[in-house]
């Protein structure tokens, strides 16, 4: 029984979206479930998928948090 964790930032894919849409999570969890098939075998009734929506604030990258580190890399290209 193979379980997918799959993480997201929660800011949705469209402009003004706070989360993925629905067609969204359905079509990783379908796209995940298939790959299993494919590559391991594993029956697709026999897969879990867990989608876990980060918000913004609880993550980092380069020792800052998300948001500053966007802000500062903008800031450098721009």
């Amino acid at each position: 029984m193979p379980i997918v964790t799959i993480q997201v930032t929660r800011e949705g894919t469209t402009p003004g979206a706070a989360s993925l849409t629905a067609e969204e999570k359905a079509a990783l969890i379908r796209g995940s479930s298939q790959v299993l098939l494919d590559v391991l075998g594993k029956p697709l009734d026999s897969t879990f998928v867990v989608i876990e929506e980060v918000d913004t604030d609880n993550w980092g990258r380069g020792g800052l948090p998300a948001l500053e580190f966007r802000r500062r890399r903008a800031a450098q290209a721009g």
